[in-house]
């Protein structure tokens, strides 16, 4: 079993970063780029559960919402990831996602 840690911390640290910041920030793009967030993780889940299956598209639940869904979609992801390699991809790939959002 992988150790998902560094992939759970690194999504629950955006998504506390999220909380806390201003709506303003949160209109100007951050929660925009976390939902874009959530939808790659949430595909990247299907794939891994479900290789070749149409995968379902995560709704835009609004900007107050963004926070969950990245931590939704990022521990759906954790629970699935079976390699050290995939998870060290999934953390680079969330902490490039808060780098554009700015928080």
């Amino acid at each position: 079993m992988v150790d998902t840690t560094p992939l759970t911390r690194a999504v629950e640290h955006f998504a506390d970063r999220l909380r806390a910041a201003p709506q303003s920030r949160l209109q100007r793009g951050a929660a925009g780029e976390a939902l874009g967030l959530a939808r790659e993780l949430a595909r990247w889940a299907q794939e891994v559960e479900s290789p070749g299956s149409e995968p379902r598209e995560m709704p835009d639940a609004g900007m107050f919402a963004a926070a969950d869904q990245i931590t939704v979609a990022g521990n759906d992801l954790a629970l699935l990831l079976t390699e050290a390699g995939q998870v060290e991809d999934a953390v680079r790939v969330v902490l490039a996602a808060q780098g554009r959002a700015g928080v």
